[in-house]
This record gives structure tokens, C-alpha cells and sequence, in this order.
């Protein structure tokens, strides 16, 4: 919820809860500091300090391996100043859970670079053959080698997957030998046979993701129909699953098919399959808002089976992220149904984890992000859709759920001028407010009052006490023929009253005055991407933007007007978290000739 926001403070100033997490609990806490503050690198080393690895050896393993996967967090798929240091401290790992952690933030510092120096490291932990180092260091070889599909990397981690008895590390080169071969279509096709008629089942799944990197975006027919053909025959549901899945990020490009494509499978006997069928929609349908794809997977929502409902929560979110209920009613609807998961003490266990993630992912980035699987030119965005993938492990090593947060992005618009800088500028939305507004914002639960259980009260204590009350309502009515109001009712009925009155002279007033048929946006402006087709500079603007506003992200603009007094510009806002006191800058050293020591 709070990925790439820098706001911390609920971990902050609730260290007692952090502090009963243990062990691998402890481990993903730590991590989620990593999302929370991702891409703001300058002053990473700083802020992560208190969780990285010290020189005592009294800090817990599970912090710190925390800590380093974190730190890869933060500089994923742009760390080159970050790798030396991940590097080192992989190699002086105290235990092989700070190496577990130490192997994701390399991989994820790494990512995409290729560097053998780097894969070589990596493979030395792999064969150690440690199950939990191994899982790691699997994954974080393939992120490394993604898209090279290097032959020696792919023979290595082939063959050392068929030689280890530890299920984990194959798991962990599962998604390796995947990532390598992204974007590589017939190239890796020699690669998928192999893997599609392996004897193991793990390695028959990685076959499936295979197919889902190489033909990633593609919508190849032939790709969908081996991916249909395993779904529905391999005698493995993980592989099953996997297939279905697949078929998700082949149809990123063409989100409108899927439905179409899934429609039956979710249907299926076996709830493995209705559990695929469910995150290929969301993977190809996320941040779209499908009608189509919500109405599949909201009879999900009511399934027998535990992890289906589970997934269904998980790919509703992800195709309702960056929604508004002026643009889509149902989003109310959702948000009450994943609310509902969450307080039902009746709720599985499994099935609430996944709410928890949807209500997580549908307001990721504080509401003002996105998934986007694909750039606006309508090319397949590698780092979202490497998220992705590994994200859809987490089934089996819930840590891996941090890799979503690869796949977000602002769902904004940033206009710059010729020196970078962001100009004071007014951007005009034609549609309502109410259209692309905020979600409101949920409220804590209200404690129910207790309800006062009536005492026993004997039949001749009852008996007594109506005679009593008969007599007093006599002679009441014989002294005065009339109920008498007390003042405080009256004053009661007079505040009600008046709020009553209030209450309609301020909905009269809303009635009066219309919603305005547009909205002025300031720079920089949260706009949803349905939103971006509606926005225009204003007419009388000095700028022109060098492309269309309705790309979204990073605008460029062409000042019109250059012989124009100087132009005004958005003051800065400082990020969150701690504040780093870093100290006056230090004077310069005094002046000095320096000589060359003589050699004796």
C-alpha cells in the first residue's frame, strides 16, 4: 500500500508489534521496508542501517537477511552502486538465512546487467547446496541472465536442478531457467520441450513459465494452445496451475481476450485450475478495470476451496487497482468484499492472507499507483513483468509477494521543462471530479456496545411490582388528568429537530449547485489511466508538450514563449522517514605542495 511513498511511520511507531515477529515473519517485516521506500537509493545505506549486518554477532539473522533483500528492494533493476556492497555481504554471511536475503538483493540489484562476475558468485552459494541459500541464489541467477538466454547459465542451472535432492533449490532455478529465455519466442523453444517432457514435475512448471517469458505479450496462438493442452491433461496440479496462469502474460497486450480465453477453465473440477484461471486475469487484465474479467472471478469469491478464493481476492485487486467508483461501481462493492475477508473470524486463514494482499494492491502506492505491464508504445515492461512471475511463487515462499511491488508504477503526470525542472502549470481534466476521485477513506472499525443481559426476576417479585406500579398510575392519573412532559424530552426533540433541518438545508445546497463538468489539475497530477484521454493544457499555456499528454508519466515540454519572464517552479517536497542530520559540510583542507616519496 505504501510502495515507493517513503511513509513508514506505522512500522516506526509500532515497534512492539514488529517485535513479535519471529523468524522468516521477521524476515518479510524488515523486507516491506525495502517496497516502502523503493527507488530512493541516495540515501538507502542510511535509513536500511539499522537492519543491515553489523560486526557483533548478537543481531538476528532474520533482520538482517530482511534487511539486504530490502536494500535490492529499493535499487531494483538500477543498483550498479549497490552490487559491490551486496556482494561482499554475501560472502561474510553469518548463516545461510542473511545469504538467502543477500542473494535476492543481488539478484534484484543486478537485474537484467548480465555480469558473469555477479552469476559466478551466486552459482558458488547455489552449490553449496544449502536448501534455503540455494532457493535464493537460484532466482536471483535468472535475474541477473534475464533475457541473455546464455546457454552456459541455462546448461548450469539445468543440469544442477536435475542433480540436487533439495526441492527448494530446484524451485528457486524453476524460475532461473524461466527468466533467461524472456522475450527470446522460438529461440527458446528447444528449452521448452526439454523442460515440458522432464520427469519432474517442478521442472515440467518451469517449462510453463517458460512459455509465459518467451511469448510474453505476444498472444502467440500456437504458445496458447500447448499452455490450454497442459492446463487441462498434466497429471500435476502445480504444473496445471502454472499453465493457466501462463496464459496471462501472453495476453498483457490484448487484455480484452482473456476473459474469453479463461472463461471455461474457471469453471473447471479441479480448483488448482480455477485458481490459474483467476491471476491470468489478473496478470493480462491488471489496472484495466475489466467488467468482463471481475465477473469470472467474482464467483470466485464465494468458492469451496480456500486458495481459490485466495487468488480470486489477489487478481480482483489487481485488475481493480487505479480504479474510481465514478469510473467503475464496482469498486465499492470489491473493497467491501475483501474488508468483509479480513474481519470474518470464520475466514480461513489462506483466504484472508490473500484479502490482506488485495486490500494492500488495490491501494498500492497510497492510491496512486498502478500496475503497468506495458509502456504506453505498447512494448512489454521487463521489470513489471519479472514481478510478476516471481511474485506468483509466493504460494510456496511468501517473501516472494515483495516482487509485485516491481510492477508499480505512478499513475501520474509529471511535466519537465528544458532543464528538467518541474514549471508551475495547469493541467485541465474534461470529466467530473467525481469521476476520478479518491476512494473514501476506510474507517476503524466502531466497538459495538455491550448489550446489558436482563436479570431473573421471581414470578412473585413480578406479581408485587405491577400491583405497585397500578397503584401509582391511579393516583397519578387522579391528581392530574394528563401526562406531564419532562423538559429534558423537549429539549431532546428540539436538537433533533434542528439537525434534521440542517441536515436537508445542506443537501439542498448540493442539489443547487452542479458538479462542474471539469477539473484543473496541478503539476505534478495523480491521473488515473483512464483519465489520461481527457487531459489538455490550457489554451492560453506558454508550453506545448513534445508528446501527448494522454502517454501519461514524464512529459516534456517545448516553451512557446522563451523570451517570457522567468517561469515559476514546484518547490521540492522532502521524502519521508527518518530525517538524516548529515552536519555541516566540512571546510576545505588548508593548501599544500605534495612530494613523492624517494626510493631507497
Amino acid at each position: 500500500m505504501h510502495c515507493g511513498t517513503t511513509s513508514d511511520t506505522f512500522l516506526r511507531e509500532d515497534l512492539d508489534w514488529l517485535g513479535q515477529a519471529s523468524n522468516w515473519a521477521k524476515f518479510s517485516a524488515t523486507a516491506s521496508l525495502g517496497v516502502i521506500h523503493k527507488g530512493h537509493e541516495k540515501e538507502a545505506l542510511s535509513l536500511m542501517s539499522t537492519y543491515l549486518p553489523k560486526d557483533s554477532t548478537n543481531t538476528s539473522g532474520y533482520q538482517d537477511g530482511g534487511g539486504l533483500y530490502a536494500l535490492g528492494l529499493i535499487h531494483a533493476n538500477h543498483g550498479s552502486k549497490i552490487i559491490e556492497y551486496m556482494i561482499q555481504q554475501m560472502k561474510g554471511a553469518a548463516n545461510e538465512v542473511v545469504r538467502h536475503g543477500a542473494c535476492l538483493g543481488l539478484g534484484l540489484a543486478a537485474m537484467g546487467t548480465g555480469r558473469l562476475d555477479v552469476y559466478e558468485e551466486l552459482k558458488f552459494s547455489l552449490y553449496t547446496d544449502e536448501a534455503v541459500t540455494g532457493e535464493a541464489a537460484g532466482t536471483a541467477m535468472g535475474l541477473v541472465m534475464v533475457g541473455s538466454y546464455n546457454e552456459t547459465a541455462i546448461g548450469d542451472m539445468v543440469n544442477y536442478a536435475r542433480q540436487t535432492q533439495h526441492e527448494k533449490i530446484i524451485r528457486g532455478l524453476s524460475i532461473g531457467i524461466a527468466l533467461t529465455v524472456y522475450g527470446m519466442q522460438e529461440e527458446a523453444d528447444p528449452l521448452i520441450e526439454d523442460l515440458v517432457r522432464d520427469k519432474d514435475p517442478i521442472l515440467r512448471r518451469s517449462g510453463m513459465f517458460s512459455i509465459a517469458m518467451a511469448y510474453c505479450g505476444t498472444g502467440n496462438n500456437k504458445a496458447i494452445q500447448r499452455l490450454l493442452h497442459v492446463g487441462v491433461s498434466d497429471a500435476n496440479d502445480d504444473v496445471r496451475r502454472a499453465a493457466v496462469t501462463a496464459i496471462g502474460f501472453l495476453l498483457i497486450q490484448s487484455p480484452e481476450q482473456c476473459p474469453s480465453v479463461v472463461s471455461l477453465l474457471s469453471q473447471s473440477f479441479n480448483p488448482h485450475v480455477r485458481c490459474g484461471s483467476a491471476m491470468a486475469l489478473g496478470v493480462a487484465c491488471a489496472g484495466t478495470g475489466s467488467k468482463e474479467a471481475m465477473a469470472i472471478i467474482e464467483l470466485m469469491f464465494k468458492d469451496s476451496v480456500n486458495y481459490v478464493r485466495q487468488g480470486a481476492y489477489i487478481a480482483g485487486a489487481m485488475v481493480m487497482v487505479s480504479q474510481s467508483q465514478g469510473s467503475n461501481p464496482k469498486v465499492a462493492s470489491f473493497r467491501e468484499t475483501i474488508k468483509k475477508a479480513v474481519r470474518d473470524s470464520r475466514e480461513d486463514s489462506m483466504s484472508k492472507f490473500g484479502a490482506i494482499l488485495a486490500q494492500g494492491i488495490v491501494d498500492a502506492g497510497g492510491r496512486n499507483a498502478t500496475i503497468g505491464m506495458q509502456v504506453s508504445v505498447g512494448r512489454v515492461h521487463m521489470a513489471s513483468v519479472v514481478g510478476a512471475l516471481v511474485f506468483q511463487n509466493f504460494w510456496f515462499w511468501f517473501p516472494l509477494s515483495h516482487f509485485l511491488s516491481l510492477s508499480f508504477r505512478p499513475s501520474a503526470v509529471i511535466t519537465l521543462n528544458r532543464d528538467l525542472k518541474m514549471p508551475v502549470l495547469n493541467v485541465k481534466s474534461s470529466a467530473k471530479p467525481s469521476m476520478f476521485a479518491y476512494p473514501p477513506l476506510a474507517e476503524a472499525p466502531k466497538e459495538k456496545e455491550k448489550e446489558k443481559v436482563a436479570t431473573a426476576v421471581l414470578s412473585t417479585t413480578a406479581k408485587a411490582k405491577a400491583k405497585e406500579a397500578k397503584k401509582k398510575a391511579e393516583a397519578a392519573v387522579a391528581d392530574d388528568g394528563m401526562e406531564v412532559e419532562s423538559s429534558t424530552e423537549k429539549k431532546d426533540d428540539e436538537e433533533k429537530k434542528a439537525g434534521e433541518e440542517k441536515k436537508e438545508e445542506e443537501e439542498a445546497k448540493k442539489e443547487e449547485e452542479p458538479e462542474p463538468e471539469f477539473e484543473i489539475l496541478q503539476n505534478p497530477a495523480r491521473v488515473l489511466p483512464a483519465q489520461l484521454k481527457v487531459l489538455s493544457l490550457e489554451a492560453n499555456s506558454c508550453y506545448q508538450p513534445v508528446k501527448p499528454l494522454s502517454a501519461g508519466g514524464i512529459i516534456l515540454l517545448r516553451d512557446v514563449n522563451p523570451s517570457a519572464t522567468d517561469e515559476e517552479l514546484v518547490k521540492p517536497v522532502a521524502a519521508g522517514g527518518p530525517v538524516i542530520d548529515e552536519g555541516p559540510e566540512p571546510e576545505p583542507p588548508e593548501p599544500f605542495e605534495w612530494s613523492p616519496p624517494t626510493s631507497s
